[in-house]
């Protein structure tokens, strides 16, 4: 079991920034699993915890990964800016995906490139 978090790597956000956007990704999309595929959540917590952060280079590229996870019925949660410091406010910055088995998070990033 794994949780993967895809980042914009177009935006060029600052390193506090961008460790907040992986969070708010990371809790979203567990807690979506949290009401829908508890099962693997807990099996994610028990074996502790694995998370992989990739990169995109777009807002095109990034609602594609939230849409075939989405339709894979894998738990996501797409991560939009309040625009308080450094981007703009409604700015897509990243998506969470998972947890869910590994063979069924890589079908949808699997492809993609270490941030």
């Amino acid at each position: 079991m794994k949780q993967v978090i895809v980042v914009r790597s177009d935006l060029k956000m600052g390193k506090g920034k961008l460790a907040a956007q992986v969070a708010h990704a990371s809790l979203g999309a567990a807690e979506e699993a949290a009401s829908k595929r508890e099962g693997w959540l807990l099996e994610w917590k028990e074996g502790g915890q694995a998370k992989i952060v990739l990169r995109v280079a777009g807002e095109e590229a990034l609602r594609d990964i939230h849409g075939r996870a989405r339709a894979a019925k894998l738990p996501a949660a797409l991560i939009e800016d309040r625009g308080l410091t450094q981007l703009e406010p409604g700015t897509l910055t990243c998506v969470g995906i998972g947890p869910g088995p590994d063979e069924e998070v890589d079908r949808i990033t699997g492809k993609l490139k270490l941030l």
